[in-house]
């Protein structure tokens, strides 16, 4: 399996546009700290075709920046696009406008991130005059067999029923985000995806044990981030991101499993965006990593 980190950052991306924290201040003064929202490519070990892991405002960007994305004299201009979402997020679902220039796009996502997407965003209504949608349902894993998607297989595992704000009245449902579990067959190889976690779960913990690479949830470092750089008068928790420290955090759990681990969907507020900042090192010791964009993991 071929994993392509299109992107690392939570909302807005870093630097954001109208803020001028630290880490974006930082981000506009080199240029190489800059984070494209988190986002992957995956393709089979055995070559075949790309899918995408959640479609974000700036997907055409991340697209262009692997040389083996772009269309090229022998490929065709307007190809299929696959693409698998965890949630229904704005950040992680715009980009499917801007992908309407494809032939077709194929779109697996839970029930509840459906009807968000179709009755609220009227994704279908706008796109019909450019492009053709074909839905699909990503099943649960341990209910239904896994979806095949150019030869890998995919399971969702349920993280949270917390709603977008636009869909914030539509019924409660435990999958409105879930963590991929991408599973190569030809490898034996598994990894985990889980951009946005609001709770550990024992489900989860299974899912990271059978895991190869996990890339998680990695928006705050702390707590009390949000409440500390006057982003949001509310803890990272309440907002629905487990922190990485703190006696709840999600570095005690993973700490010293013997996987690759690397944490993705950071904040701009976040000290990690920032790679001279000790708290890398410190991670490090625990055998925990931040992705960069354009990571690439081979399993």
């Amino acid at each position: 399996m071929l994993l392509r980190v299109l992107g690392t950052a939570a909302g807005g991306g870093v630097p954001q546009w109208n803020c001028a924290c630290p880490g974006c201040a930082g981000a506009r003064r080199h240029p190489a700290r800059r984070r494209l929202h988190d986002g992957l490519a995956v393709r089979s070990a055995h070559a075949g075709d790309w899918f995408l892991a959640n479609a974000t405002p700036d997907i055409a960007e991340q697209l262009e920046s692997h040389p083996g994305l772009r269309p090229d004299a022998g490929r065709e201009r307007t190809p299929v696009v696959r693409v698998v979402l965890t949630d229904a997020e704005l950040d992680h679902t715009l980009g499917l406008f801007r992908l309407r220039e494809a032939s077709r796009i194929d779109i697996w996502c839970t029930p509840p991130v459906h009807r968000a997407l179709t009755a609220r965003l009227s994704l279908g209504e706008v796109l019909s005059p450019y492009t053709t949608l074909n839905w699909h349902e990503l099943p649960l894993t341990g209910t239904a067999s896994p979806a095949d998607i150019g030869g890998l297989h995919l399971g969702a595992v349920p993280l949270s029923a917390k709603r977008p704000r636009y869909a914030a009245d539509e019924p409660a449902h435990p999958a409105w985000s879930v963590a991929l579990s991408i599973h190569d067959p030809a490898t034996a190889k598994t990894a985990l995806y889980a951009p946005a976690l609001a709770a550990w779960s024992d489900r989860l913990t299974d899912a990271v044990a059978e895991s190869d690479c996990v890339l998680i949830d990695g928006t705050f470092l702390t707590d009390d981030e949000p409440r500390r750089t006057g982003f949001s008068r509310r803890t990272a928790s309440a907002m629905g991101h487990l922190p990485i420290d703190g006696p709840h955090g999600t570095a005690r759990r993973l700490r010293g499993s013997g996987r690759q681990i690397l944490y993705t969907h950071l904040n701009n507020s976040n000290p990690l965006v920032d790679p001279d900042d000790p708290a890398h090192e410190r991670l490090a010791g625990l055998g925990l990593g931040v992705a960069a964009d354009r990571t690439v993991v081979h399993l």
